[in-house]
Formats: structure tokens, C-alpha cells, sequence
């Protein structure tokens, strides 16, 4: 048996195999409910084999939204609409997981995919991002407004919140999105917060935000149902968060609760990133290996054997892919042909005259 294809338990969740979709951002949402593209995007992914299915990154509250195209979980309709998807990702044998997540002073922001870069106005349909201290991350919105300790307390309701209406959705898995540059890695790094309070300053009060967040959501959803966190594992810039940092915080996520950590690098600072195939990889094998927590790895996976080789020497638990899967949404299919791993039940039935 393949490690890419042995299933893994986590908490009361046995997911089919350790290839793992990464969030992607797609835009293409009207006020934060997915739709027909979502169905087929993740849907494909859930056809193709992948062991857990993860959404885009889904806004807890509606200035929490990247763009204005984001996907949110805030009311009613987003719930059912996301219910319909995770029905499908289920009938394919995936597991659902869900980001959760807040974009902070990174928030109304352009797509892109119409030409436009930067903050959207507040008369082009954007609003006022809020942030930890008042710095603007480059290029984007200039006017963070710094939150308030209630409107602190907000967001750890609203994360709260949007977890309960995730797990009524139908979805087997949480994610919590405290990685590139968004409100919960501002939080964690000096880069960005600049706060003399109770959420500044030290490593212990940086990190108070997110753990409050783990703590409620663990608070109010299903003891059976994982939470993970991902994390950006280095800021790649002097004086940010680094990679000491990550090992120290995810044993004290682990220890909050959190069953596994994302383990993802960047986006909280312009920065020169020494990319490469699986060039986040060490970061992943750090959190395992000496924080003694579960990790995933992400960045620049694209080969079945590269894959097989991150878990089998204990680098990672799992693997996410993201581009590739993109370019080829049957990757898993594929690599259990490569590797020779018999996988037929991964095959919708109509496919399976292709899987000989």
C-alpha cells in the first residue's frame, strides 16, 4: 500500500487518502453564495479521487471577504447553497472541508480577473478593511481601520458562528486560514501588528486572537469534527513571524484542540521567496517532527513519486495540491496508476472502464 493512498483518521473522520485539495480563491460568487462553478470545480476534484475536497477561502463576515466575488458563510442562503456542493463532494466518496477565513487589511481587493489591480473604492462596491494596527499592506487599501477589543470579540464569534453553519452545511472538516497575510497571520506577525494591548507585543499576545478563535470554534462544534490551521510558516523577511515561531505555536494549537497544521509560507510582506518543488516542505516536517503535530505540506507538488517520498519519509502527513490539480483534476486516478497502488473504488463508476 502507497502512503498517498492509506486513508487517515482524523478525530471521528477517516478520509479515503492523504491527497488533499488546497483552497483556491475563484471569484466568482455573487454576495458570498457559491454557485454552478463551485458545484463543478470542486466537484471534479471529488470525481477525480481527491481523499478531502477544500473550499476556497470563505468569509465569516462580509467585510471579511477578499474580493467582492468571495465566497462567505454568513447567512442562510450561502449555507444551503454550500450544503448542495458538499452533498456531491460526499457522493463521490470525498471528504468536505471548508476554510474559514477573514482577509483583514488585505480585504476589497480586485480579482484581477478583469484587468484591475489594487483596493476596490467604496463607491465601486468595496468597503473599509480592518486590520490589527492601522499599516496597509502594499498597493492594496490604504485605510485599515485597527479593530477595537469588542470588535475583537466579534470576529471570534463570527468564526464561531460561521463553524456552526459550516457543520449544519453538511461539512466534515474545518480550516481555519490564519496564513498569507490575511487578519489572523496580521495578528501573529510583528510586520504588521503593531498593538499595545493585550493582542500585541509578545509571541504570546500576537497569538491570543487565533486561539480564541480555535477555542470557540471547538467550544461549539461536534468534539468528532477536525479543525486544522493553516499557517504561514515564515513571513521570508527579517524580524517577521519565522519558522521557530510556527513550531511554538503549533504545539500550543495542538494543544488548543487544532488536529492538524497546513503548513504554508508567505503573503504578509513583500518578500524575495526561494521557490522550488516542495520548497515549503521542511517547514511541514518541522511542525511534525518537532512539534510532534500532524502537517501538511503544500507548494509545488506536482510528481506522484515526490508525493509518496514527502510521507514516506515521515515529512508530512498529508500533501495538498493546488495548481496541478487545476491542470489535471484526476491527479490522484493518475498517481495511483503511476505507483501502482489498485484503486478502482477511487473510479466513478461511469469512468471505470478507464481504470484497466
Amino acid at each position: 500500500m502507497s502512503h498517498l493512498f492509506e486513508p487517515i483518521t482524523l478525530r471521528d473522520v477517516t478520509i479515503r487518502n492523504r491527497v488533499w485539495v488546497a483552497p483556491m480563491c475563484q471569484y466568482s460568487a455573487v454576495d458570498g453564495v457559491p454557485n454552478d462553478w463551485h458545484l463543478v470545480h470542486l466537484g471534479s476534484f471529488a470525481r477525480g479521487g481527491a481523499g478531502l475536497v477544500l473550499t476556497e477561502a470563505t468569509a465569516v463576515v462580509p467585510e471579511g471577504r477578499i474580493s467582492p466575488e468571495d465566497t462567505g458563510i454568513w447567512n442562510d442562503e450561502q449555507q444551503a447553497a454550500w450544503s448542495r456542493i458538499v452533498a456531491f463532494l460526499h457522493a463521490q466518496g470525498a471528504t468536505a472541508g471548508i476554510q474559514l477565513a477573514h482577509a483583514g487589511r488585505k480585504a476589497s481587493t480586485y480579482s484581477g480577473f478583469t484587468g484591475e489591480r489594487g483596493g476596490v473604492a467604496d463607491g465601486d462596491g468595496g468597503w473599509q478593511p480592518v486590520a490589527p494596527s492601522p499599516v496597509p499592506f502594499p498597493g492594496l487599501r490604504e485605510d485599515p481601520a485597527p479593530l477595537t477589543l469588542e470588535e475583537i470579540e466579534a470576529v471570534v464569534a463570527a468564526f464561531g458562528e460561521a463553524a456552526v453553519r459550516a457543520v449544519m452545511a453538511g461539512f466534515d472538516v474545518l480550516e481555519l486560514h490564519a496564513a498569507h497575510g490575511y487578519l489572523l497571520h496580521e495578528f501573529l506577525s510583528p510586520l504588521s501588528n503593531h498593538r499595545e494591548d493585550a493582542y500585541g507585543g509578545p509571541f504570546e499576545h500576537r497569538a491570543r486572537l487565533l486561539l480564541e478563535v480555535v477555542a470557540e470554534i471547538r467550544r461549539r462544534v461536534p468534539e468528532g469534527t477536525p479543525v486544522l490551521v493553516r499557517l504561514s510558516a515564515t513571513d521570508w523577511v527579517d524580524g517577521g513571524w519565522s519558522g521557530d515561531d510556527t513550531v511554538r505555536l503549533a504545539g500550543l494549537l495542538h494543544e488548543a484542540g487544532v488536529d492538524l497544521v497546513d503548513t504554508s509560507s508567505g503573503g504578509n510582506a513583500q518578500a524575495d521567496i526561494p521557490t522550488g518543488p516542495g520548497y515549503q516542505v521542511p517547514f511541514a516536517r518541522r511542525v511534525r517532527t518537532e512539534a510532534g503535530v500532524p502537517a501538511g505540506a503544500v507548494g509545488l507538488i506536482t510528481e506522484p513519486k515526490q508525493a509518496e517520498e514527502i510521507l514516506s519519509e515521515g515529512s508530512a502527513d498529508v500533501v495538498l495540491l493546488g495548481r496541478e490539480l487545476l491542470r489535471d483534476p484526476h491527479w490522484p486516478l493518475r498517481a495511483a496508476y503511476e505507483l501502482g497502488v489498485e484503486a478502482e473504488e477511487l473510479w466513478p463508476v461511469q469512468y471505470r472502464r478507464a481504470a484497466r
